[in-house]
């Protein structure tokens, strides 16, 4: 799951795991910290808004922890460079979801780190996701 690697691409499933989690996964965190570039995919943002708002209309974790959360989360995407979804990431995501049997957002973090890759020879991921790993050590 983690790397020491200190240029990162990270999921949605990485950073929520580590702020939501915290303590569960060691190596996902200090891969975090220690990390000298952080790459994501716009689409991160978006997950992990929308993965707020899911928790918070169950009511599983209280508001306090929520707002916590938040800020964290926000702190953390200001660290990155954020990749938009370019219409070549869109259409490489069309050709690796079939293939790989991916969901529409995980074919969409795949492009973005294949497209960012392409720009970082030294780009590793990061996720928490088996299916994105799988996925990238095929590639």
């Amino acid at each position: 799951m983690a790397t020491s690697e200190h240029v990162l691409y990270v999921d949605t499933s990485a950073v929520l795991r580590a702020v939501l989690e915290s303590g569960a996964s060691p190596d996902v965190e200090r891969a975090l910290r220690e990390a000298k570039v952080l790459i994501t995919s716009h689409l991160s943002l978006v997950e992990s808004q929308r993965a707020v708002f899911r928790l918070r209309r169950e009511g599983s974790i209280s508001e306090l922890r929520l707002a916590d959360a938040e800020r964290e989360i926000g702190s953390f995407w200001s660290r990155c460079d954020i990749f938009e979804l370019s219409p070549g990431v869109c259409e490489l995501a069309g050709q690796v979801a079939p293939t790989f049997r991916l969901r529409t957002q995980d074919a969409l973090h795949v492009a973005t780190f294949v497209v960012a890759r392409r720009r970082m020879p030294s780009l590793a991921l990061l996720t928490a996701d088996e299916r994105l790993r799988a996925a990238i050590g095929v590639l």
